[in-house]
């Protein structure tokens, strides 16, 4: 899945404007499903017929990543900026983004060498080399999001947009290597995760899922003196537990484990006491579906260099073929 990450994570695509990321999906997996759509919302529903007998199976990974929002251009052409979903000040000194239109810019501080604090964001500008606002290349609304090559590191990729273009990954490859199944399983690519889990939210509405799990990424404890949380990276995927919005539904959540333990394929628990998905929003749906999250571990989300591995998304693709093979009991 390597090139597909690639591709996907070095697309554009913030909040409100994934046209470029769904692109690149719809031609992926256009021969691979039985029916593919858009909804108003902008989500890429794609459905693959089962063969009779089944659930009607939602499976969700979001498309859209954080990103900055232009709010003001001052006289010398400095943009100053909002957030467009969980961006933090900290992660952005010095740091490059791009737009649309394919405008880089530099995030700088007021304050930078002269402070050891954590920037405030009234503090924080972008540079886009323009020095006037006439001659600025963009205008106020207009989005950007962290310009970053992929990288490799063996087992271990880091990009921006892991969160959540692997959990995307992972969902098209999936499709690619189901085959028969006798459910009728609808893959979706979300819009809007970011700012409120929006995509999801009208989608399932429109499917009226049986069953339906969420596919993201999550923290991990593994890094020197992190916030204890059960997840490695490496280790396996993680079966969420809870999160600060969602208590996954208890049938959904062992036909996950059950599953993982028979097929002999490494899983961990995952019990996140901050942040939320997808699942959050599938659950309350209509008069409710039973809903699960299959997590990835991710290090440094939200920032312009989020790392997996690899091994982590295979077993997520292994585990949920097998399991959409079978009859789902919950």
């Amino acid at each position: 899945m390597k090139d597909l990450i690639r591709t996907l994570t070095e697309a554009y695509g913030p909040s409100g404007d994934e046209g470029q990321v769904r692109a690149l999906i719809e031609d992926t997996i256009r021969d691979v499903v039985t029916e593919l759509r858009t909804d108003s919302l902008g989500n890429l529903i794609a459905l693959k017929r089962g063969s009779g007998g089944g659930k009607r199976v939602m499976i969700a990974a979001h498309m859209d990543e954080i990103g900055l929002i232009v709010t003001h251009i001052d006289k010398k052409g400095f943009l100053r900026v909002g957030r467009v979903g969980g961006v933090f000040a900290p992660t952005l000194m010095g740091g490059r983004v791009r737009f649309a239109n394919g405008t880089v810019g530099v995030i700088g501080w007021e304050k930078w060498l002269r402070s050891n604090d954590a920037p405030k964001w009234e503090e924080v500008f972008v540079d886009v080399g323009a020095s006037s606002l006439d001659d600025a290349p963009v205008q106020v609304g207009d989005v950007a999001c962290f310009d970053r090559p992929f990288e490799e590191l063996g087992d271990r990729l880091i990009a921006k947009a892991m969160d959540d273009r692997s959990g995307c990954a992972v969902l098209v490859q999936m499709l690619r290597e189901l085959g028969e199944s006798p459910h009728d399983v609808y893959a979706v690519f979300t819009t809007q995760e970011e700012v409120g889990t929006r995509g999801a939210l009208v989608s399932a509405f429109g499917i009226e899922p049986e069953v339906a799990l969420a596919i993201d990424v999550t923290d991990t404890g593994d890094v020197p003196e992190a916030t204890p949380i059960a997840v490695d990276l490496g280790a396996g995927p993680a079966v969420k537990v809870m999160d600060r919005g969602f208590l996954a539904h208890s049938g959904v959540k062992e036909w996950l484990i059950d599953g993982a333990e028979r097929l002999g394929i490494a899983y961990q628990r995952e019990v996140l006491q901050a942040g939320s998905t997808d699942a959050r929003a599938i659950q309350l749906t209509r008069a409710g579906v039973p809903t699960g999250a299959l997590s990835l571990p991710a290090r440094y989300i939200h920032s312009p260099s989020e790392m997996v591995d690899v091994r982590d998304l295979q077993g997520a693709v292994k585990l949920l073929v097998a399991l959409l093979r079978e009859p789902i009991t919950l």
